[in-house]
């Protein structure tokens, strides 16, 4: 399995980003990005993730079966600053929509939404509204949707947000986990991870009038 990216550049608005950026990721490995706010970490996964058009370059991804040039996006989770969930529903309700909207892909079986709970450590809590939970059991809840249908690569944006630091722990655990049954994680963090297996990409930001070189 392969994620690659080639000459990637990218827009928003009408502002260039970042542009030749590259990188190959194989099962199991994990790319973090770092650098100041505006440098282009959120607009780089979303690109990766398919919730963005790239100005130019591609993004591929090869699977197991060998399955040449899909869309990452195809196989990717996708976890933003927002958390994806409705407020007014419940924790089990939240995780039965993600679990049945998405499904598992060939290779891997996502867990049933009480292990996915339990694995976040918040077992006992699923009948309550998600709006009802503290900020930082809404991310662990937005993280167990990882959990509940299989998708080989993560991506990952400030995934540790308004967590303290037990579930930091937690949390690389469970990347870890992931990275160990042959999953990618790409993920943009402003503090260390954890991880093991990994590789840094830092993105330095658009440092000119033209074009200039990304980091």
């Amino acid at each position: 399995m392969h994620l690659s990216a080639e000459n990637l550049a990218a827009r928003r608005g009408e502002d260039l980003i970042f542009s030749n950026v590259s990188f190959d990721l194989a099962g199991g490995d994990a790319l973090v990005l770092t650098g100041p706010n505006g440098s282009g970490k959120s607009t780089l996964l979303r690109v990766v993730a398919g919730l963005l058009r790239q100005e130019r370059g591609r993004v591929t991804w090869t699977g197991n079966g060998g399955e040449p040039d899909r869309q990452a996006g195809e196989a990717s989770h996708y976890l933003g600053h927002r958390n994806a969930m409705k407020s007014e529903l419940t924790v089990t309700e939240n995780l039965a929509f993600w679990k049945t909207f998405l499904g598992d892909m060939a290779g891997g079986l996502g867990l049933d939404i009480d292990e996915a709970a339990n694995a976040v450590g918040l077992a006992g809590i699923t009948h309550l509204p998600f709006g009802y939970l503290s900020a930082g059991q809404q991310r662990r809840i937005a993280f167990a949707k990882l959990l509940v249908a299989h998708r080989p690569i993560w991506v990952l944006d400030e995934p540790t947000a308004a967590l303290d630091s037990s579930a930091d722990r937690l949390f690389a655990d469970l990347i870890a986990a992931h990275q160990k049954n042959g999953g990618i994680v790409l993920a943009a963090t402003h503090q260390p991870l954890g991880l093991e297996n990994v590789r840094e990409m830092r993105m330095t930001g658009f440092a000119g009038v033209s074009e200039g070189v990304w980091g």
